[in-house]
């Protein structure tokens, strides 16, 4: 019997389990990061969402400010946690964007403020392609009346559909995937609404 081929093939087998081990560290090094659920000036943010069937996970939350008033809390879910912009801007997969109202607000307000954003993040040339789709958006947004302190607006994009809810209450849709992109400029774009909210729903900075 050759005694010296068993300490050979313990070794072996001890390597093999070592490389196992290195791989599944490398294959959990590897995996996405898992969304967790925050807590954004004290809204609770949960870690996932739902839309059309799609499960959704939590990119990033912030907090929107305007000199010393703090305007609402921002939550973007998408299928996979990412931090390229511009897939975000280009994905025809559904996201929703939620804005919890941290003071009151009308509907007519928060349109104008949108309104501005589209401005700031698109060429005139572009926002004239889209002049019906704006228009459309614009009407059914004023419906919403007035809102306050916890209240939800939740904007969902889908196949370049974009449909906004106010307090829960279904506003209107429309079906323009430039629209989309555009509107995600808002808090995407080269000029955002607010740099530090961008960062925070990209997850690039932590929840404010």
């Amino acid at each position: 019997m050759n005694f010296d081929q068993k300490p050979l093939g313990f070794l072996s087998n001890k390597r093999i389990g070592l490389a196992s081990v290195v791989l599944a560290a490398a294959g959990l090094w590897a995996m996405p990061p898992m969304a967790q659920a925050v807590t954004v000036a004290s809204v609770d943010v949960p870690a996932e969402q739902s839309l059309d069937g799609t499960a959704l996970v939590l990119n990033g939350a912030g907090l929107r400010q305007r000199f010393v008033f703090q305007v609402y809390v921002a939550a973007l879910y998408v299928p996979q946690k990412t931090q390229d912009v511009q897939a975000i801007l280009d994905s025809q997969a559904p996201q929703l964007l939620r804005l919890t109202l941290l003071r009151d607000i009308t509907s007519k307000a928060l349109t104008d403020a949108l309104n501005d954003g589209l401005k700031a993040n698109n060429t005139e040339a572009q926002l004239a392609e889209m002049s019906n789709t704006i228009r459309d958006f614009e009407a059914f947004m004023q419906t919403g009346g007035e809102g306050v302190s916890g209240d939800r607006v939740d904007i969902r994009f889908n196949q370049g559909k974009v449909s906004v809810s106010f307090k829960d209450k279904a506003l209107g849709e429309v079906s323009d995937p430039r629209f989309a992109s555009a509107l995600l400029k808002v808090w995407l774009g080269p000029e955002p609404a607010q740099a530090s909210l961008k960062q925070a729903l990209l997850g690039q900075a932590p929840a404010n």
